[in-house]
């Protein structure tokens, strides 16, 4: 076996081979060629990563783009991450275009001309956003397993596209009319609370104080893995759609002989999906477009103007960083013209309260 750092070269039938010792091992590789040019050259490469102290042997090289998305999805499904599902969606787009490439190949020119089509294609800076992110994921969990020495510099585009729409309490009373009943609800806790569709729909009685005015998410149960407690009863409104909803739900169960789960439902059944009745009831509110989602930045906008603090408007909307936070706290021109005169106020308020004192020898002048 040749001593670490070194290697030769040799022939194996019409093949060239080479042969190099690193850190104690004895490495064989073939160069896939009739000529010793190819098979000198291969060692000269390998040689080198020795030198700079890694060695990307013929294992690595049969990595996959597929074996990384193996490794993010493990992972995912590991750690019971709630956006799977999204998770699976950015890899079908990756896989239309880095599907049969090794690894080693995805470099960064490529993934930048990744970004350029999907831009072409009419995909958002969001969207394009969250697929490398799973890309990334993929080489990090590759690189940390030993499965690959390296990896290659992906910069992730931030969005410049975020949505900035909100609505106003008359938009949800307009939008609330066109919902069918069982729906409405739904709507008023997610403009009152800014959560997620997927945590308004899971939400469940056991997780209710009703003698407390509490409702308690334990950690794990959030997107973020965070718990979070909301003292609705404190808010007239949360209050009054929590104590309704209890009503309509002890009807239902009365009437069915069922215990109901679920703090919203539809006559007893878990609700899944909303989106078609959502779709049609604000084309009818002509609020065509808008999203579920869209609630999440209308209650960051009214928990910014009622100055509730931004650590503790986080602790209600599930936000785990500032930065995402800050990305929802639109502020818009009313709410900028209310800012401005409360500064006015404030400094009327301190003219009319300074004292002027003379200046000696101006008065003397």
């Amino acid at each position: 076996m040749p001593r670490s750092g070194t290697g030769r070269v040799y022939k194996r039938g019409e093949t060239w081979w080479i042969q190099y010792g690193f850190r104690g091992q004895d490495y064989r590789e073939s160069s896939k060629s009739t000529k010793k040019a190819d098979a000198t050259a291969l060692l000269r490469q390998r040689l080198a990563e020795m030198a700079s102290g890694k060695v990307m042997g013929p294992q690595e090289e049969r990595v996959m783009f597929q074996d990384l998305m193996d490794l993010v999805l493990t992972d995912y499904r590991k750690k019971r991450r709630k956006s799977l599902r999204r998770l699976e969606l950015s890899i079908k787009h990756l896989q239309g275009y880095f599907g049969d490439l090794p690894a080693l190949a995805i470099t960064t020119e490529r993934v930048n001309a990744y970004i350029l089509a999907r831009r072409d294609a009419g995909a958002s800076d969001s969207t394009v956003q969250k697929e490398l992110a799973a890309l990334k994921r993929g080489f990090k969990l590759a690189v940390s397993g030993r499965v690959l020495t390296t990896q290659p510099y992906i910069e992730v585009p931030e969005p410049k596209n975020v949505r900035k729409g909100f609505f106003t309490r008359g938009d949800v009373e307009s939008l609330a009319k066109e919902l069918p009943e069982y729906l409405r609800p739904v709507l008023w806790f997610g403009f009152l609370t800014g959560w997620r569709k997927g945590e308004v729909l899971s939400l469940q009685w056991n997780q209710v104080d009703l003698q407390a005015g509490e409702i308690r998410l334990d950690p794990g149960t959030t997107k973020n893995d965070e718990g979070r407690t909301i003292p609705y009863g404190v808010h007239p409104d949360l209050k009054a759609l929590i104590q309704e909803q209890r009503e309509r739900t002890r009807t239902v169960e009365k009437e069915t002989g069922t215990v109901i789960l679920w703090v919203f439902h539809r006559d007893g059944r878990e609700i899944r999906h909303i989106d078609g009745a959502w779709r049609s009831a604000c084309k009818r509110a002509g609020l065509t477009g808008w999203m579920f989602h869209d609630l999440r930045r209308s209650a960051v906008r009214e928990m910014e103007r009622a100055g509730v603090s931004r650590s503790v408007a986080m602790s209600f909307t599930g936000h785990k960083t500032e930065a995402v936070y800050r990305r929802y706290a639109i502020v818009d021109p009313k709410v900028q013209q209310e800012g401005m005169e409360r500064l006015a106020r404030h400094h009327a308020g301190e003219q009319e309260e300074r004292t002027v004192i003379p200046m000696r020898g101006a008065a003397e002048g």
